[in-house]
């Protein structure tokens, strides 16, 4: 039997940890775990048979950092052939009576994708690729992508799975305390992503025990209609003895992990912390023997945050950033202006738009590639789900493949030759499409010629295997100058395919006005009338202050606004409107262009270009302690409150650091930093370095002199750095179990070395508690925690010295 035949029959039991074990046979601080698949090939088959012969079905080769950004082509080869030959001597040698297979464990780079971070998107999917290939190669049963915890990071991994192998797929992403990637996609957005890509299977795995990961894997099993997959921790860690030890001993985690099996989980088994032991455990305490499975029929689209569900409540999708009728977006696309084109989304996002048209069709540019970089920049800046308006497949193809989420699809029609082109390119990269009401033979005159045509296009899309649930109808809003019949026919249309087809719609509302003066008066009304017959989004101006009028009263009668709060906040923002139509925007969608609302809003060309402007009249220290200082703060504390998320923070220093270039020329020290030195580093064996980058943009952006010492760093290079600069600060990063000794080895050499020091952790696998008993002076939970405890000790040493 096949896996994924298997996976259709039973409830799966995974493996457990492997860390751990490993350390307890002598795997030595910093040593890589992976090149033990060759050194030390009995004590690899050994935990593996130990967890089949616990009752695993599925153990995940010991690959879990193999890819070619840590090892050259030659050594990555050889390690993934012995860890498959492992685990396969493993299965042959299992006592075990269950059903056994061998998964490609694939764990994430270490490195942060652009344009958060410097690893290129395709560099990532090609990094994949070459661990897919070797997988493949040796013969590998399924495909286990885990502990991803970026959005972008999970989206390339899964399409080198798909692209370079027919195996089966399980993608497990790993969640922050706040129930959220770490950066900011929440579980909701993760469904659409993976399901809509073709994943065989998701969930969540490592962060913490089942307990606490249980309210995550309920809102995968809420949304999603392929297996959901739970590999919790065993609790959380701390040390005794030198040793890392967890807090949710075997039978406890067993009996909530088993639990969550009756509610519909089908994939389940142990990470960090686990041990055969566990999984024993959680074998005998699952009782269901069926795998308890239900479709969802949500419509759902996604950023790299946030999903946006399509329900009665109707979806607003701003329409400005497409050139027709727009002189100046077309002087902008001409001139790549982009920094016109950010705004224009940020003032519809202010404005209340839900998601983003993205249309930049002009003859005289080339559009697959200004299309791919105004989406990258958008998501860059903005985290609303993206409309992706092209009539160019190449150029659909190309902003399809590096949009970071599920996107809207705009658009496909019922002619073949539209169907051919996007139904395979919604199938690779999924999506959820806008399908129009018209075929070879034009637009129908009737409501039964438009519903065949959406009956067909049903028809065909679940040809590919798209659900009905990822097409949304528009019937075409015709202008009523030219035929008087054209409103009630596409009301009528819609609200059958609305009310009795049962899927969602959609309608560019301002068509109907066309030729007519006062466009504003019949678009709202048409809108109303729209709304009422079932439409679920419309594509429309947010600026417009009728149109807006509609939509809240609509959501007030409908019982769609609690309290009625998002009116009265409308309402509100009405008193500062002077006209109607487009220049009625309110006072939120207004764009005061100031270095801190560029700064806060991630603009980096625009902090650049204003700082310049006001570095020929303004100190340039005033600028900083005046401007960037007080927008970073700003924006750190939405951040702390969770109001904004790590891709907002990032760009937001990104920005400032763009000002700070600027800057530079005009001070003398080359940077005007005024604050301590601060040495950071990942420690040794851990080569993953997205926390540590991230802590030394913001700490630079603060004033501190970081020496950034990069990964897999020793204790006795950290503590050399630290004496040679009197470093009052030292930052530890570690994701791994395994690297944690190599910590605690450089805090106890620092203490011995360089006692005035303090010492802040931070890591994937660091609690408070495990900071306090290895040694550390403070645990940083993010980026800015570690800001805010620098400055304490700067501001400390500053008021000793003086």
């Amino acid at each position: 039997m096949n896996f994924k035949t298997f996976l259709q029959e039973h409830i799966v039991i995974l493996d457990g940890g492997m860390g751990t074990l490993l350390q307890a046979r002598g795997l030595k601080p910093g040593e890589a775990p992976e090149r033990w698949n060759l050194s030390h090939p009995e004590e690899i088959t050994a935990i593996h048979q130990a967890y089949f012969d616990s009752g695993s079905n599925v153990v995940s080769t010991n690959t879990f950092g193999a890819n070619l950004l840590h090892f050259d082509e030659e050594e990555l080869e050889a390690i993934i052939k012995a860890a498959v030959a492992n685990a396969r001597q493993a299965s042959v040698q299992s006592v075990s009576a269950a059903s056994r297979f061998v998964a490609l464990d694939i764990g994430p780079t270490g490195r942060l994708l652009k344009p958060m971070g410097d690893l290129d998107f395709e560099e990532a999917v090609a990094v994949f690729t070459r661990t897919v290939q070797l997988g493949v190669k040796y013969d590998v049963d399924l495909i286990l992508i885990e502990t991803m915890n970026d959005c972008y990071e999970t989206k390339a991994a899964l399409l080198a799975a798909k692209e370079h192998s027919d195996l089966p797929v399980l993608v497990s992403n790993a969640y922050s305390e706040n129930g959220k990637l770490m950066t900011g996609a929440s579980p909701a957005a993760m469904v659409a992503m993976l399901e809509g890509m073709g994943a065989d299977a998701i969930g969540v795995n490592c962060s913490f025990g089942p307990d606490k990961l249980a309210p995550i894997v309920r809102e995968y099993l809420r949304y999603a209609s392929v297996p959901v997959l739970l590999k919790p921790n065993a609790g959380l860690p701390h040390s005794e003895n030198g040793q890392t030890v967890y807090d949710i001993l075997p039978e406890r985690f067993a009996g909530i992990t088993a639990s969550l099996v009756v509610e519909g989980v089908r994939i389940a088994g142990g990470c960090c912390g686990t041990t055969p032991d566990y999984i024993r455990a959680l074998r005998d305490q699952i009782t269901v023997e069926k795998p308890l499975w239900q479709p969802k029929h949500d419509t759902i689209i996604s950023s790299y945050t946030k999903a946006v569900c399509f329900t009665d409540d109707p979806v607003l999708i701003g329409e400005r950033i497409n050139p027709t009728g727009k002189k100046r977006l077309k002087e902008a696309l001409r001139s790549h202006e982009l920094d016109y084109i950010l705004n224009e989304g940020l003032k519809q996002q202010n404005a209340g738009a839900q998601v983003l048209d993205v249309n930049v069709g002009l003859p005289e540019i080339d559009e697959p590639e200004m299309l791919t970089r105004v989406v990258c920049e958008l998501q860059a800046i903005i985290d609303l789900p993206l409309q992706i308006d092209t009539s160019d497949p190449v150029a659909m193809e190309k902003a399809l493949r590096i949009y970071n989420g599920k996107p809207l699809i705009n658009s496909v029609n019922g002619k073949r030759e539209s169907m051919e082109a996007i139904f395979p390119l919604m199938k690779k990269y999924g999506g959820v499409a806008v399908a129009l009401t018209l075929d070879e033979n034009g637009i129908p005159d009737t409501v039964e010629g438009r519903v065949a045509i959406a009956k067909k296009i049903i028809e065909t899309a679940a040809s590919y295997g798209i659900d009905q649930k990822d097409l949304i109808f528009d019937t075409l809003a015709m202008a009523v100058s030219a035929d008087q019949n054209a409103a009630k026919l596409t009301l009528d249309s819609l609200r059958v395919i609305r009310r009795e087809l049962g899927i969602h719609t959609s309608l560019g509302v301002s068509n109907i006005s066309f030729g007519l003066p006062q466009r504003d008066i019949v678009n709202a009304s048409f809108f109303a009338l729209a709304l009422e017959n079932g439409l679920s989004a419309a594509i429309m101006n947010p600026f417009s202050a009728e149109m807006m009028k509609t939509y809240h009263a609509f959501r007030v009668l409908k019982g769609l606004d609690e309290n009625c709060s998002d009116y009265i906040a409308f309402a509100d923002t009405v008193q500062n409107h002077v006209t109607l139509g487009d220049k009625a925007v309110s006072a939120a969608a207004e764009d005061t262009v100031t270095l801190s609302s560029a700064i806060i809003k991630g603009l980096k060309d625009q902090a650049a270009r204003l700082c310049t402007e006001l570095l020929k009249t303004d100190d340039p220290l005033e600028i900083v302690n005046r401007d960037i200082i007080p927008a970073l703060d700003m924006v750190g504390k939405d951040y702390e409150q969770g109001r904004v998320y790590l891709p907002g923070l990032l760009m937001s220093a990104e920005a400032a650091q763009a000002a700070f270039e600027e800057i530079k020329s005009r001070i003398a020290d080359g940077g005007g930093k005024d604050k301590c030195a601060f040495v950071i580093a990942t420690v040794k064996g851990d080569i993953h370095d997205i926390g540590k980058n991230i802590v030394k943009l913001l700490l630079e952006n603060y004033g501190f002199a970081v020496s950034d010492l990069g990964k897999d760093v020793s204790p006795e290079q950290i503590v050399d750095e630290t004496v040679r600069l009197h470093a009052p600060l030292v930052g530890l990063s570690a994701l791994m179990t395994t690297t944690v000794p190599a910590m605690e080895e450089t805090i106890k050499q620092l203490r011995q070395r360089a006692p005035w020091a303090k010492v802040v952790v931070g890591g994937a696998v660091m609690t408070e508690e495990y900071a306090q008993s290895i040694g550390a002076d403070q645990y940083a939970k993010d980026a800015m925690d570690t800001v805010r405890y620098a400055e304490q000790v700067n501001d400390s040493n500053s008021m000793q010295e003086s």
